[in-house]
């Protein structure tokens, strides 16, 4: 367990499954599993409404083949909610002001012959006033299904019933040696499912149907908002549960799961065969590089490659170059530079064959491209799922072994996770609408890998235009994993969903800006771009208008 430090908490500190859980007021109640009669949650009492209901258990209802194992309640009095810091997702510690007094109810669900415990939870305003009428499911990231911490609680202050689910995998995104395997050393394939589609759609049903029950009201309108490991899930909805959600916000999605596991691993089989092992000040000088020599490809110099797709910069003009890294001067080799263009256009067959993408140029190399040091959602991965073996060393890769790894991944585990499904026409038949981004510097999900399963889909329903009523792809120049970066950030993207959703106002543009409000951008749906009109300041989204890439 993570040390999560001690809460500054006024009045009442709640944090999720994987942090302790903090109540300094009486006024957060827990309340027993035993179900209550309807009426002491109804929205209406004799033709009459009421304001606020009583945080109880109620009775739920699950998708068949699930059954519903235990229910209780736990009343919060809200005020100034602190989250302490929980590395590695929440680095820094959080504070939520003005959050309304909320009910979690927490409902735990089994599958039949699966062995599993899914916990649910679900946080709504204890006073009707305060909900939308709207329900919101948020996503996991890496190894982690659901977040029950600051997401859920901002979700709920936002006029949500907001739920989270554990996938019955607990709360650790980092490691999955506690349930990828069995005792007998072979794959838990139902703790598998759950964390790649089955209580997503648990949660879904759950969640809508302890917001009707409370209330006694249904749900008016479901939307799904997660990144990286949250973005697959959201596009996972789109795909086999086509009627949970009216409108998914998947943002960075670690989609074609079976192929970008093992992908980012190519870096550790390419140093291995080139017999080289760059320092992060080489990788960097070589990212440095690049987006200098790009940057005005756009026509405007800010320090951003707009479309890595159109920079060729080779990372042989770097060969020779010195750099200084911990006081030592280093000069870039001709296998370094070889290397890391090997790295940047991605893993091959023995034969040539392009198996998937690599990083952007512009994004950090140092993720997914340093020696010795895999990235982590990969390596666990492999070991504990492509071979079954907790001690296999992704460290020794070479290229004939990592296309094993690669195909194996492949054949073994797209139908389960690989989330790749291009027919979205049942999604599309039922009115749900997707919005997604990716930034075009994502350090850990390769961005090409979401633009390839746009492309797919375009193709398999008619093309970019049909495909555009219902799902539109944004890439965010400059803007990492989930955020960050040196690009403009999206200001409103669940807002721009909600009015796709309700008013059937499709976004053709995205609102972005830095966070002093100095650069505003407005991101082009793919697959357009935005283009500055020589006019204007460069700094101002009013200057830029789309155009075909």
């Amino acid at each position: 367990m993570l040390p999560w430090g001690a809460a500054r908490v006024s009045p009442v500190s709640l944090v999720g499954m994987k942090r302790p859980l903090i109540i300094l007021m009486a006024a957060a109640v827990p309340v027993a599993a035993a179900l209550v009669p309807m009426a002491a949650n109804a929205a209406f009492r004799d033709g009459k409404p009421v304001a606020a209901t009583s945080c109880a258990a109620v009775a739920v209802s699950a998708p068949a083949g699930t059954a519903v194992e235990a229910v209780t309640a736990v009343a919060h009095a809200g005020g100034t909610v602190t989250f302490p810091a929980a590395p590695p997702l929440h680095p820094q510690e959080e504070t939520l002001t003005d959050v309304p007094a909320w009910c979690d109810v927490t409902v735990t669900v089994t599958h039949s012959g699966a062995n599993d415990h899914v916990t649910i939870k679900v946080a709504l305003p204890q006073d009707r006033k305060n909900w939308t009428g709207r329900f919101q499911a948020t996503g996991g990231s890496a190894y982690l299904a659901g977040d029950f911490g600051s997401p859920l609680v901002a979700a709920m202050k936002a006029g949500y019933v907001a739920a989270a689910t554990d996938a019955g995998v607990g709360a650790n995104p980092l490691d999955v040696s506690g349930w990828a395997l069995t005792s007998a050393g072979t794959i838990n394939t139902p703790l598998l499912q759950d964390f790649a589609s089955r209580s997503l759609h648990d949660m879904a049903v759950v969640g809508k149907d302890v917001a009707r029950r409370y209330y006694g009201n249904p749900v008016t309108y479901s939307y799904w908002n997660g990144c990286s490991t949250g973005g697959r899930q959201g596009y996972e909805e789109a795909q086999d549960y086509p009627t949970d959600f009216d409108g998914i916000l998947a943002k960075a999605p670690a989609i074609n799961w079976d192929r970008f596991a093992v992908a980012t691993l190519w870096s550790q089989a390419v140093f291995n065969e080139e017999q080289v092992a760059p320092t992060q000040c080489e990788l960097q000088a070589f990212t440095t590089a690049a987006v200098q020599a790009c940057d005005t490809l756009d026509g405007v110099k800010d320090g951003i490659i707009d479309n890595p797709q159109d920079c060729h910069w080779d990372a042989r003009r770097l060969v020779g170059t010195k750099v200084v890294c911990e006081g030592k001067e280093i000069a870039i080799s001709q296998a370094t530079a070889d290397a890391v263009n090997k790295v940047w256009a991605g893993p091959v067959s023995p034969d040539g064959k392009q198996l998937w993408y690599g990083p952007n140029k512009g994004a950090s190399l140092a993720a997914l491209a340093t020696p010795g040091a895999p990235f982590f959602v990969a390596d666990s991965w492999v070991k504990y799922f492509v071979t079954q073996d907790p001690s296999f060393d992704t460290t020794k890769l070479t290229y004939r072994s990592f296309d094993q790894l690669f195909r194996a991944s492949q054949r073994e585990f797209n139908g389960i996770i690989g989330t790749d499904d291009p027919n979205l026409s049942a999604f599309a038949k039922a009115g749900g609408k997707l919005l997604s981004w990716h930034g075009q510097t994502d350090e850990l999900v390769p961005t090409q890998g979401t633009v390839d399963y746009r492309e797919r889909v375009a193709r398999t329903l008619g093309g970019d235009k049909k495909v555009d009523d219902f799902y539109r792809l944004f890439l965010l120049p400059g803007v990492n994993h989930c955020g960050g970066g040196t690009g403009p950030q999206p200001t409103d993207d669940l807002g721009a969903l909600v009015n796709w959703v309700e008013k059937g106002k499709a976004p053709a543009t995205l609102a972005a800006a830095t966070a002093d409000g100095s650069v505003t951008r407005d991101i082009c749906r793919y697959p357009m771009v935005a283009r500055y009109t020589g006019h204007g300041d460069p700094a101002s989204a009013a200057n830029y208008h789309c155009v075909n890439a």
